[in-house]
């Protein structure tokens, strides 16, 4: 009976012990995924800011401008993707919209980004695009991937449409979260005007007729949760300029806008609370259930080969399955 229930315990041992890297670098790679159809909110607020009142153009000290970003997830979409790519796909319709202190529009930029649910790598299909204009886009983009490494990756920059480094700069702790430092310089590059701008008659076009051109960089930084890849807390000190042309008279340039734009406080707590909830998901399947199993296997191994042992008598033959003949009597 004990030989039977040791060979019971030494199977489950075995399976325990295959099962612990299975789930790392199986099950992992293929359960953990973004999901197609996540609907998320940010606010962030540039304070102080300079912005350029386009009746008068001319640069203006406003208390605060607020960037509510959203990202919306197309199932529908994703589905169609998903057909002729061969993998889980993701597609986010993405909108910037700025609205000033007294709650007016300033302007917006919409986008649409589609990419790798498992890997966060941009999948190129018709619909990518920034303020309408198709794109090509290398590089990651609002999250990093999952066990995000401490290395330079490439980021998007949706207003210049071009890709650069973000180079990592450390590691520090975040309201009780240890997180990644990613830091990323776009220089001045030229971009295209918004296509909606808050006065009415005077479009990107009716601009660009002017000669007068927009000229943009900006530093920005987030502090991204090495476990999930999700931003937690993400600023950026931003510029954009209009230079030359005759809609500016005898003057150079204007700063169009200026600001050192920053989430805000109600936003960071709930995203940090979000990414807390998320990481016990992730550690689950990378080191909380494969040690686990590990160590369970390990247990239930010991505890077999103590049964075997305990099993056989000190001094007694191990049995071989055949047995001496009795003596008949008459």
């Amino acid at each position: 009976m004990r030989r039977k229930a040791s060979l019971i315990l030494l199977a489950l041992a075995v399976f325990f012990t295959a099962l612990s890297p299975l789930m790392r670098w199986y099950a992992f790679p293929r359960l953990a995924k973004i999901p197609p159809s996540q609907y998320q909110t940010m606010v962030l607020e540039a304070k102080d800011a300079t912005l350029i009142d386009y009746g008068s153009m001319q640069a203006r000290t406003v208390p605060k401008l607020t960037v509510v970003q959203t990202l919306k997830g197309d199932v529908e979409e994703s589905e169609k993707i998903e057909k002729s790519a061969g993998r889980d796909v993701v597609v986010w319709d993405g909108l910037s919209y700025i609205v000033g202190p007294d709650g007016k529009f300033v302007s917006q930029i919409p986008e649409r980004y589609i990419f790798d649910a498992h890997s966060q790598e941009p999948v190129h299909a018709t619909g990518e695009s920034v303020d309408g204009d198709p794109v090509r886009r290398e590089g990651i983009e609002f999250k990093w991937p999952f066990l995000t490494e401490k290395r330079d990756y490439e980021y998007f920059d949706a207003r210049a449409r071009i890709t650069r480094p973000i180079h990592y700069k450390g590691t520090e702790t975040f309201r009780d979260v240890t997180v990644y430092r990613f830091e990323q310089t776009v220089p001045w590059t030229k971009v295209p005007f918004p296509k909606k701008l808050p006065v009415a008659g005077i479009t990107a076009e009716s601009l660009a007729r002017t000669g007068t051109e927009m000229w943009y960089t900006t530093v920005r930084t987030f502090l991204v949760d090495p476990t999930t890849g999700a931003p937690v807390y993400g600023e950026e000190r931003h510029k954009e300029e209009m230079r030359g042309g005759t809609l500016l008279g005898d003057r150079d340039k204007v700063t169009a806008f200026a600001g050192d734009v920053k989430m805000r406080e109600d936003y960071i707590r709930s995203t940090v609370d979000l990414v807390k909830s998320q990481r016990t998901v992730v550690l689950l399947l990378t080191s909380y259930l494969p040690w686990g199993f590990l160590v369970l296997g390990v247990l239930l191994l010991a505890l077999a080969l103590w049964l075997e042992a305990r099993g056989r008598r000190p001094g007694e033959p191990e049995e071989t399955g055949t047995r001496e003949p009795r003596p008949v009597s008459a």
